[in-house]
């Protein structure tokens, strides 16, 4: 059975740095089309950035050049990086992973067909 198992996250203050992971069981994330998510409180879920399964990355303007995308193939896993975190940046944080070859950042988030159960990340002083 395909699953995307999160790890990482937690509390760090401004400026700081956190990686999150996302493991990949039962498909090659190479395949696939790639995505991290988040959702802070009383808001809808948004795009972060997306990688392709020929590795061309997407961010959102607010998170590019402190984000960065990335996999692992050798460990079938996916990480998303984040450097100079900010407090708009707390919320719960998500894995998903496409049937298509190729991510999309604002497209439909329901062709997003495996996803992870979220990580917190906070951002506080």
């Amino acid at each position: 059975q395909a699953q995307l198992v999160e790890s990482g996250g937690g509390e760090v203050q401004p400026g700081g740095s956190l990686r999150i992971s996302c493991a990949g069981t039962g498909f090659n994330l190479r395949d696939h089309g790639l995505g991290w998510f988040r959702q802070a409180p009383g808001k809808d879920r948004q795009s972060v950035a997306c990688m392709s399964g020929d590795q061309s990355t997407y961010y959102r303007p607010s998170v590019e050049g402190r984000f960065t995308i990335g996999r692992d193939d050798t460990k079938n896993t996916m990480y998303l990086q984040l450097n100079e975190l900010k407090p708009e940046d707390t919320a719960v944080y998500f894995c998903a992973a496409r049937q298509s070859f190729y991510c999309t950042m604002y497209g439909p988030q329901h062709t997003y067909v495996h996803w992870s159960n979220g990580t917190q990340v906070t951002v506080t002083s």
